[in-house]
């Protein structure tokens, strides 16, 4: 392949990775999205890989790479669950910051192409960047991983003096920097290029360990976006357009979604990088962190649950990560079919940081075939709870904790909610009376007109369902 046909080819699949992401953007497009994407990378690599600056004999080592690769990616496709998305996303997202890591090395001791002047100094600048955003973006979705999965708690580690700490690695990198650029050998750059990487991994390690448990949607886009950048950094490495505009793709996309995840809990993005909100999964709140909730919790039945249903005109249905880990997204559709059969007027209200990640009740959602047109964001359905007979919610907490509003003491005060409360009735499901990931106690729990469906939510959803349907 002539580098003029290669070029139109990095051209074409740059303008459907941008079709991709406009795609994705809605529930509606966002299969055309996604195929979108994939042509476009296919196109991409078919181009690089038969491209003038791949040889002959270098092509079946990288089929043999493409095998192995894609082969993992196909098992992984298949048995990961759609709880583990989350998961899964986060091991990306190391992948790509250690590839940017691998890559930075290998150009560095390349001899095939010698650099000079100001053009030696702009490629070393390339490869210390890129290696010290991918060392970060490697170590730092470890840590999520590790979070995501449970193997890691989500209380946020806080070390004394921790900016401090940050601040000093910040002038060491750059200290560093300097000592690498004006490096004359490969072997006196490689000490300092070494010894930045070892404090970029740290890095990343502390900055998401200082992450609480509450700010992981957060921290899932933050990751999105410092993957892209890896991604662009390896592109000027290898003097490859198509890699640094995709990179940058990725990494403004990324960034504008964590701009959005900030809105929606009324952080902004340097709070949650300084970390300490979220005191992990299910620990209960601190005595005195906010005020203490009146009234007393009433339980509820299956049956009583589908009575109420069945004899409500409008119902609104607020899935959370409860939902995802008891996989009852099916149900809920069958739940949701049965009541509109019957004439209810039944939609979803999603909250911006519902689950782990974002978009993550929207995909689970779209896997059970929930028609897109009930499914509706934050904003567009608040105002309707004071005319819902019934607000269901499904495994959800902090996103329907009326402390946000009602308590500026509380540490989520100010956070933009759902306001299920307002309904005629509200009905939370939950497996206990825990707090939520951030560690909140909710006063929803004790409203005179909520009540507590306990249990697993995939087997009282199976009770509501066969009850509505007797």
């Amino acid at each position: 392949m002539s580098q003029s046909l290669a070029t139109v080819a990095y051209l074409g699949a740059a303008i459907l990775f941008i079709l991709s992401l406009g795609g994705l953007s809605n529930p509606e497009t966002s299969r055309r999205g996604n195929v979108f994407g994939m042509v476009g990378m296919a196109l991409a690599v078919l181009a690089t890989v038969f491209g003038p600056r791949v040889s002959t004999s270098g092509i079946a080592w990288i089929v043999v790479a493409l095998v192995i690769g894609g082969g993992v990616g196909l098992y992984a496709a298949k048995v990961v669950k759609m709880t583990q998305m989350p998961e899964l996303v986060a091991l990306m997202h190391s992948l790509v910051g250690l590839a940017a890591c691998l890559v930075g090395f290998a150009s560095y001791v390349d001899t095939s192409i010698v650099y000079q002047g100001a053009e030696k100094a702009i490629h070393e600048v390339e490869i210390y960047v890129g290696i010290l955003i991918g060392a970060v973006t490697f170590s730092g979705s470890l840590v999520a991983f590790g979070k995501l999965n449970g193997k890691i708690g989500g209380k946020p580690l806080l070390l004394p003096a921790r900016h401090w700490l940050n601040l000093a690695a910040l002038l060491v990198v750059m200290w560093l920097g300097r000592a690498f650029v004006h490096a004359d050998t490969v072997g006196a750059g490689m000490l300092p290029l070494l010894v930045m990487t070892v404090i970029a991994l740290l890095f990343g390690v502390h900055m998401v360990m200082a992450i609480g448990g509450a700010d992981m949607p957060v921290v899932v886009s933050m990751l999105n976006s410092y993957s892209g950048w890896a991604a662009a950094a390896t592109g000027f490495m290898l003097s490859n357009d198509l890699l640094i505009v995709t990179g940058a793709l990725v990494g403004s996309s990324g960034a504008i979604l964590s701009y959005i995840m900030c809105q929606a809990m009324n952080r902004n993005f340097i709070s949650v990088i300084a970390g300490g909100f979220g005191s992990g999964a299910g620990a209960p709140a601190a005595k005195g962190a906010a005020a203490e909730p009146q009234g007393e919790a009433v339980p509820i039945s299956a049956v009583e649950t589908a009575e109420l249903l069945r004899d409500a005109k409008s119902v609104v249905i607020v899935p959370g990560y409860g939902m995802a880990v008891a996989q009852a997204q099916h149900t809920v559709n069958e739940i949701t079919r049965t009541l509109r059969d019957k004439g209810v007027n039944v939609r979803f209200a999603i909250h911006p940081v519902a689950g782990r990640m974002p978009g993550h009740m929207n995909v689970l959602l779209a896997e059970a075939k929930v028609p897109y047109d009930i499914v509706m964001e934050m904003d567009e359905i608040n105002d309707d709870f004071p005319d819902t007979d019934v607000a269901m919610v499904i495994g959800a907490n902090d996103i329907v904790n009326p402390a946000a509003q009602d308590d500026p003491t509380s540490p989520i005060a100010g956070m933009p909610v759902l306001e299920v409360w307002k309904a005629r009735h509200s009905i939370v499901m939950k497996r206990s009376m825990a707090s939520g990931y951030a560690g909140v106690d909710n006063p929803l729990f004790y409203k005179d007109n909520n009540r507590m469906l306990f249990g697993d939510a995939k087997k009282m959803l199976d009770e509501v369902l066969g009850a509505l349907k007797a």
